[in-house]
């Protein structure tokens, strides 16, 4: 059966945007676990209503998690998005749900409780047109995606070994492209002991914490290569007491982004190789770079080419881009899993207060989807 999705979609327009907006009214921070898990209840009842097997994994400090299947077989495509947002309860107030210009504001539009509506409304028609899939859909709807994908990583890896494939409904790039690749990233906390003495009588006994850390900053923003895709960035620095002691610590937190797996590791070792410039200085190195690169492989390549093509069934192309900001795409392309992202809405201003998704794009996005469900 032959269905112009575009326009099957866009006669929905009104009743989609009505499901946004009661998503984006129910406010979902992170760390706000009764609020998400009230999002949550809401996300698995719609999808329980379709015919979906639901399934919960309790957390202690996070929201809930979700797992949604829908369909037949071992063979099974992944779907990934998150309901947590940053944006804390009272926002809606600043930002409120609103439609101007042909865009559609408020907390967690575009980033993204859009995706997950796109998905309802894609495997709902699937659905009421009675259309075959060949390998079962299993959403898996995350709840601590903003920070870090603590307590959801392991499960999102075990779900991706078991997949042909990952597809993270995070929005499309600013310019709408899909994301074939993105860098993975981290946090390293410097920590510098020296020793305190008074800055004026006893100045030479002292061992200067922030003196050491300078050397050490510029050293490490040294490492930047942007051939390689990988930077890394003296976010912040603290130390010392007051103007009149020498400082007896100091400590710097470093941003690190990388594109490959094998950057990652130079990194690493780089940080942990880091020696005292001063004598008695002692350096304490932590953290890590907990999120592997979403690299480019041919697998990825393969599905974006098929996304191309179904995208121009429906009467526009698609283009790529890499990125440098971390997704939960990372962790299933880590397992070796085909992964494309940046399936989610046209728009902007993630965690800003701008944030929007663009109308007109939407019934495109969803009908890519449906189209995605049923030919991979």
């Amino acid at each position: 059966m032959t269905v112009n999705w575009t326009a099957y979609f866009r006669d929905q327009l009104p009743d989609i945007l009505e499901e946004l907006r009661r998503y984006v009214e129910m406010e979902s921070p992170t760390h706000n676990k009764e609020a998400v898990d009230r999002v949550g209840a809401f996300i698995a009842d719609r999808f329980r209503a379709l015919g979906c097997r639901v399934d919960t994994y309790p957390q202690h400090e996070y929201g809930d998690q979700l797992r949604v299947e829908y369909g037949e077989g071992e063979e099974q495509i992944l779907v990934l998005g998150h309901f947590d947002t940053v944006k804390e309860i009272g926002s809606l107030s600043r930002e409120p749900w609103r439609i101007e210009d042909g865009k559609v504001y408020g907390p967690g539009t575009y980033d993204m409780k859009a995706g997950i509506v796109f998905c309802y409304y894609a495997l709902r028609a699937i659905i009421e047109q009675k259309l075959p899939l060949s390998r079962k859909l299993v959403f898996f709807w995350n709840t601590d995606e903003e920070t870090g994908s603590l307590s959801s990583e392991e499960l999102i890896k075990e779900e991706a070994k078991r997949s042909r494939c990952a597809l993270v409904i995070e929005p499309a790039a600013g310019d709408g492209s899909l994301k074939t690749s993105r860098k993975g990233g981290g946090e390293f906390l410097l920590k510098v002991k020296g020793r305190a003495a008074h800055a004026g009588n006893d100045h030479a006994k002292g061992i200067n914490a922030i003196e050491e850390l300078a050397h050490h900053v510029l050293t490490i923003q040294s490492w930047t290569n942007y051939e390689a895709g990988t930077t890394l960035s003296v976010g912040t620095i603290q130390g010392g007491s007051v103007s009149n002691v020498v400082p007896d610590y100091a400590e710097a937190v470093i941003d690190v982004r990388v594109s490959t797996a094998e950057e990652a590791v130079r990194i690493t070792r780089l940080m942990h190789q880091l020696q005292p410039v001063l004598p008695g200085a002692e350096l304490i190195v932590e953290g890590g770079i907990p999120k592997p690169p979403m690299e480019r492989t041919a697998g990825t390549e393969h599905l974006f080419f098929h996304a191309r093509e179904q995208a121009r069934l429906e009467g526009f192309d698609l283009t790529e881009t890499g990125v440098g900001g971390t997704s939960d795409g990372n962790f299933a392309a880590s397992v070796g899993t085909p992964t494309l992202d940046g399936l989610g809405p046209n728009g902007d201003g993630a965690h800003a207060s701008h944030e929007h998704v663009e109308i007109d794009s939407i019934p495109q996005k969803i009908a890519l989807l449906a189209r995605l469900f049923t030919t991979l």
